[in-house]
């Protein structure tokens, strides 16, 4: 999180709030600490956010602006398959780095209801399958296809964070990705030569060719 200090008192919650739930997790997150670290008292808080969890709800939001921001200004490429791989590998990406904005962004605490921050994730995921829906890459309707990756990409995501970092297996991603783009559209995975043996976790490792596949192809982008 940014190290500058707003002066709308709103902009300033925000940023002492993120810092905390960066810097501690959820439990960091006080009304008390995040008051003391932004300078306000405790009307103020509830003044502008209504209660814990409206606050919670502002503070996951703010951290994922520059998440969906880059997902947003991307120009579609070519192919609407590659652009879902693409959003699958930010998807991912977004909540190893930052794993307690993931969490709250998709809490429990409130069955049937949804953060706003992911549900604006939702509607970007939407967007791209609808794009892929009008080229006529969609086996199954768009509301379908948009759970099946929705279901995967959060069971994979919060696995991974579950796990120590030197112990995560990143092919879990890849292939889990690989086989609901195949399941959604038929896309076969992209033939790529092996990856170098400690991958970046913004970049999963191409998943292995099967037996009898034709010659791996160069290095491929897909996952970057």
């Amino acid at each position: 999180m940014s190290a500058e200090s707003p002066t709308d008192p709103r902009e300033r919650i925000l940023a002492a709030a993120a810092e905390l739930l960066a810097r501690g997790g959820s439990e960091a997150m006080s009304t008390r600490a995040v008051g003391a670290a932004a300078g306000v008292q405790a009307p103020t808080l509830y003044r502008l956010f209504g209660d814990k969890q409206g606050l919670i709800d502002a503070v996951v939001g703010y951290g994922f602006e520059r998440y969906l921001a880059e997902k947003s200004s991307r120009a579609p490429g070519p192919d609407p398959v590659e652009d879902l791989r693409r959003g699958w590998d930010l998807h991912v990406e977004f909540g190893l780095t930052h794993p307690s904005f993931y969490v709250l962004m998709h809490s429990a605490d409130r069955p049937g209801t949804a953060v706003e921050a992911a549900e604006r994730a939702g509607r970007v995921l939407t967007a791209m399958l609808e794009r892929a829906a009008r080229d006529g890459r969609l086996l199954v309707p768009v509301p379908m296809a948009a759970q099946m990756i929705r279901a995967t990409a959060l069971g994979v995501t919060l696995t991974l964070i579950a796990e120590p970092p030197a112990a995560r297996d990143l092919a879990l991603s890849t292939r889990t990705r690989e086989t609901v783009l195949a399941a959604i559209t038929g896309a076969p995975a992209p033939r790529c030569t092996p990856p170098p043996p400690s991958p970046s976790p913004w970049t999963p490792p191409c998943p292995a060719s099967p037996p009898g596949s034709p010659p791996p192809r160069p290095p491929c982008s897909a996952s970057g």
